[in-house]
């Protein structure tokens, strides 16, 4: 059990330390949508508008630095998460784990290149197998490279960062330490990389093929284990290889070997020969936007319609605000914890209806990928304004109007058949109300003192960490963590495992952990702990 419980906690870190460098996709995808939709010759053409945006004019230009902007962002993802896990994963002193991560993640890339090119076997691999890595010609390792030195680095970086050396090398101690410790020891992981990972590479090719093999079945295997995932925070993990990696396919685009389901989407996006963008690749995207658009919101009016009369109006502008938040921004948790701990049935349902969407998408060769979630923004930006051509975003209409009633009525039939306590139908509110700002700036630091003390008091609070919508922490001793107490602050609800601990608060998460680490500060000190 406790070997167990490390590892959840292992995996819950990783989980929120790719947070970071996930949360700036969006920006990066809206910067490559827009500049690559809006300096596509073939587009600019079929709208008339060669004669103010041809080749040479200001907004063309533009356009097209916006584009290459968000290009290098995908371009350098793996040496952006082993900086963002890294910090992320950081028990103080974030700024020197990330850049003796970046310093990790090259040498170790160049320790590959090198024994690649002395042993000869550079120019003998498979195409697809080594590409271009900040510069350096290596192994195509994606994100998993990334994560090996993020994680990796985050750990020498934890055990040494304060240690004390003798006299005579004693500048060399402290944070001075991890940077040189980590390059050493990623000298000799790039070697050990230059043994196992060719292997390890043609296993992943493997995988892909038998869940590409399994074909539409596969693709709803995905869709199921990524729903489920959600209320351990552990999706990130799961999808992220398919994204990035060779999990997700790898395909050539104007000369160049792109791995990864997001890399290939994006990489077609900027070019301008795509004239229908990779289906098997998109396959593991496009099934959000019928949940998140579609699916989600027919729950929320169902649970809405069978809410009790006097509660429907408090009810209905949460069900309202977690609606809207999954159809805008595709953050789903809102929404889904509304009904995850009260009726955990209901949520199975959603898990197989998820993996329906992404078969159906699958089928129905919709191609529309996106940044961070299936959101109507990235809806828009790419699969609308990419053409019905390229992503045949029309037929993501009629499938996510059925999607919208199968939910609605499935939802309505089981709350009232086996009496759901759904938002709206328990006898009190605990767990039924979402966290809002305007309740935040009503509770000041007692909102966090009653956080405190439901972790058992700052003394057992090891640390505090968020994602989109939880409050993620490590205490010392969960048995003195008070979930009565922490139901006070009105979570969407509250996930225990081992000495992990997730509150769910919402998308306001970010203020209420700025807040709780301020309370904990000035608590420091005093014997109010």
């Amino acid at each position: 059990m406790e070997t167990e419980n490390k590892a959840f906690k292992l995996l819950q870190s990783i989980g929120h330390s790719l947070f970071l460098p996930i949360a700036i996709l969006p920006i990066a995808g809206l910067l490559l949508g827009i500049g690559a939709s809006c300096s596509n010759e073939q587009t600019i053409a079929s709208m008339g508008l060669s004669s103010f945006m041809g080749k040479g004019t200001f907004l063309l230009n533009m356009f097209s630095i916006m584009a290459q902007v968000g290009s290098i962002v995908f371009k350098n993802l793996p040496v952006i998460f082993a900086c963002g896990i890294a910090m992320g994963l950081a028990k103080n002193e974030g700024a020197v784990a990330a850049l003796s991560a970046l310093i990790s993640f090259l040498v170790m890339h160049q320790s590959i290149s090198s024994l690649l090119s002395i042993s000869g076997k550079l120019s003998s691999l498979p195409e697809g197998t080594t590409g271009d890595v900040c510069g350096i010609t290596s192994l195509n390792m994606g994100v998993f490279g990334g994560m090996l030195v993020g994680i990796g680095v985050a750990w020498i970086h934890n055990k040494f960062y304060k240690i004390k050396l003798p006299d005579v090398v004693s500048f060399f101690g402290g944070i001075k330490f991890v940077p040189i410790m980590s390059s050493l020891v990623y000298i000799f992981v790039g070697a050990l990389m230059y043994l196992v990972w060719p292997p390890i590479q043609n296993g992943m090719f493997q995988f892909g093929r038998v869940v590409n093999n399994l074909g539409y079945i596969g693709t709803f295997i995905y869709g199921v284990i990524e729903r489920a995932l959600i209320p351990f925070g552990l999706h990130h993990v799961f999808y992220i290889p398919f994204w990035q990696t060779d999990l997700g396919g790898t395909m050539q685009i104007d000369g160049n070997w792109i791995s990864g389901a997001q890399n290939i989407f994006f990489a077609q996006l900027a070019s301008p020969n795509t004239t229908h963008f990779n289906v098997e690749a998109t396959k593991f995207m496009t099934g959000k936007v019928a949940i998140m658009i579609f699916g989600l919101p027919g729950a929320a009016l169902a649970m809405y319609k069978l809410a009790k009369d006097k509660k429907k109006k408090v009810v209905g502008g949460l069900l309202l605000s977690a609606a809207l938040t999954s159809l805008i921004t595709g953050i789903t948790e809102p929404i889904e914890f509304t009904f995850l701990f009260v009726s955990p049935i209901l949520y199975a349902v959603h898990c197989v209806f998820a993996g329906l969407a992404f078969m159906l998408t699958h089928i129905l060769k919709i191609a529309v990928g996106h940044t961070f979630s299936g959101g109507i923004i990235d809806f828009i930006l790419f699969g609308v304004l990419q053409g019905n051509e390229k992503t045949n975003w029309i037929m993501m209409i009629p499938l996510g109007a059925a999607y919208f009633f199968m939910y609605y009525f499935v939802f309505y039939a089981m709350i009232k058949k086996l009496n759901l306590m759904t938002p709206g139908r328990e006898e009190d509110e605990v767990g039924a109300k979402l966290f809002t700002k305007k309740d935040l700036k009503s509770s000041g630091d007692d909102f966090s003192e009653t956080i405190v003390r439901g972790l058992g008091g700052i003394r057992n609070i090891n640390s505090v960490a968020c994602c989109a919508t939880r409050l993620r922490l490590t205490v010392n001793d969960s048995s003195i963590v008070d979930k009565n107490i922490l139901n006070e602050t009105n979570p969407a609800g509250i996930i225990m495992h081992g000495t992990g601990v997730q509150v769910v608060y919402g998308t306001q998460v970010t203020v209420i952990k700025s807040e709780l680490e301020e309370y904990m500060k000035s608590l420091s000190g005093s014997d109010n702990v």
